[in-house]
């Protein structure tokens, strides 16, 4: 492709054109349990242009199937946090995991901490989903998401179409073409 062509294809390219249908993107219910949505991210795999990898992020619908939220892993693992420890002011979590401040810690134990992962593992996908904050139309231009993702934090954008979600747009895909754009 010559340089005047990738920068007509970028020029005129839609987000449409680059997302991941909203059939091919994992998807969980607000009902879901964390220890459930863990299971959903090991077993997707998504395939974009013959490059594969596991998503990091999945949806989350209500129960009339609307887009109300998304949940990252990290949410996941915020989730996951003992409720032992998320009484407690952040200054004392983190000495906790500091066995320099006491070597001599004997309170935390290692089966502790896995009951306390465990117990809430059983907690619902809505307590640590993020609200969707921002979309993008099926016909806006990849410039448009690369503001959208940059203004609003984000690694992921759902995808409209006439009100409705019809996929999503990582920003792998849109790094992707901006260094298409660079090549």
């Amino acid at each position: 492709m010559t340089s005047l062509q990738t920068a007509r294809r970028v020029n005129e390219l839609k987000v449409g054109e680059i997302m991941i249908p909203l059939a091919h993107y994992p998807m969980v219910r607000t009902t879901t349990t964390l220890r459930d949505a863990i299971q959903v991210m090991r077993e997707s795999q998504l395939e974009v242009e013959e490059r594969k990898s596991l998503p990091r992020v999945l949806l989350v619908l209500d129960d009339k199937d609307r887009l109300i939220g998304l949940v990252r892993r990290r949410d996941i693992m915020r989730g996951l946090e003992p409720k032992f420890l998320v009484t407690e002011p952040l200054e004392y979590r983190k000495k906790l995991f500091d066995v320099a401040t006491d070597p001599n810690l004997t309170e935390l134990s290692h089966e502790q901490l896995a009951r306390g992962v465990r117990e809430q593992a059983e907690r619902k996908v809505a307590k640590v989903m993020r609200p969707v904050v921002a979309i993008i139309d099926y016909e806006d231009h990849l410039i448009k998401a690369v503001y959208e993702m940059v203004t609003h934090g984000l690694s992921l954008l759902p995808v409209m179409q006439n009100g409705k979600p019809v996929g999503v747009l990582r920003s792998v895909e849109v790094f992707h073409e901006l260094v298409t754009l660079l090549d």
